[in-house]
């Protein structure tokens, strides 16, 4: 079972291993959103589906009390049930494994890594280095959008949700554990954007007070792989300069590129930590609530 990454020659052997598997290409653009669609179209691993950010990964209509989302910000998520039911619907169940990638640097199949977690399936890992390392080893291109097809009965199947694998926290506890040796909040948006001096997405600019940052694709390295475990230990053990690293609560814009921090201390373990998918969109959204710049 792969639960965190799985390395293309790794991936090559689940293919042809029988084991039953489910693969997603998460690729996406805030600024663009039919561009991961598009993208998907024009390339994609056989037999993957695209798992789009907006229509499948994030709550259709959070105001539904009926079916509250489980965060707010720009990308609330889901209801467990909700998306245990789309799960189903695409062919996940308790014995799938589940590979995700993108091409954009982990940061948007992230999303469904931590989503599939936070549903109590832990077979879930990162496809290292995504589309490019899969083109890289000379693997095999299909094209097409394929899963617009409805899945048929040898496709569905009922995803049973369990115990969360992963800590989700909201803007109340990290607002209440603001300053306190409990809480280490760990920022994953660009230098600039947590200084406060431009903000392209969200109505104020600046960052939670108290705030570290670490961009998102700090964790890679030149060749779009993650680093090595040892690399990303120090590199994480640096920035908190002592603190726990069991405190940190990850968050970023909306919740999805914080995702990489978080894997990144894991694979450096340092163990896994918990996500404020609210995050900047949520927090400055928010009356009442302090604001930190530069």
């Amino acid at each position: 079972m792969y639960t965190t990454l799985v390395s293309v020659s790794q991936f090559q052997q689940l293919l042809v291993s029988g084991q039953r598997l489910r693969v997603f290409d998460c690729s996406f653009d805030l600024m663009d959103p039919d561009l991961g669609p598009a993208q998907y179209a024009q390339g994609h691993i056989p037999g993957a589906r695209h798992a789009h950010l907006d229509k499948h990964l994030t709550a259709h209509s959070p105001a539904d009390a009926a079916h509250p989302s489980a965060s707010g910000g720009r990308h609330p998520l889901p209801a467990r049930e909700d998306f245990a039911s789309w799960l189903g619907e695409v062919g996940v169940d308790g014995h799938t494994q589940v590979v995700v990638y993108d091409r954009n640097g982990a940061n948007y199949c992230g999303r469904l890594w931590w989503m599939l977690k936070w549903c109590g399936h832990e077979a879930v890992a990162v496809l290292d280095g995504g589309w490019q390392a899969w083109l890289a080893a000379g693997g095999a291109s299909a094209t097409g959008h394929a899963q617009e097809a409805a899945p048929g009965a040898s496709d569905a199947t009922h995803f049973v949700l369990g115990p969360p694998l992963t800590l989700l926290v909201d803007t109340t506890t990290v607002a209440d554990h603001l300053g306190l040796p409990t809480q280490t909040v760990l920022d994953a948006r660009s230098a600039p954007r947590y200084r406060g001096e431009v903000e392209p997405m969200d109505p104020v600019a600046g960052h939670i007070p108290g705030a570290l940052n670490r961009l998102f694709s700090d964790n890679l390295g030149p060749d779009g792989l993650f680093k090595p475990a040892d690399q990303l230990r120090a590199e994480f053990l640096g920035l908190l300069a002592g603190r726990d690293p069991a405190t940190v609560v990850h968050h970023c814009g909306s919740g999805v590129s914080a995702v990489p921090n978080l894997l990144g201390m894991e694979l450096a373990g340092l163990g896994r930590q918990a996500l404020y998918a609210g995050s900047w969109s949520e927090w400055s959204r928010t009356p009442g609530l302090p604001v930190a710049r530069g």
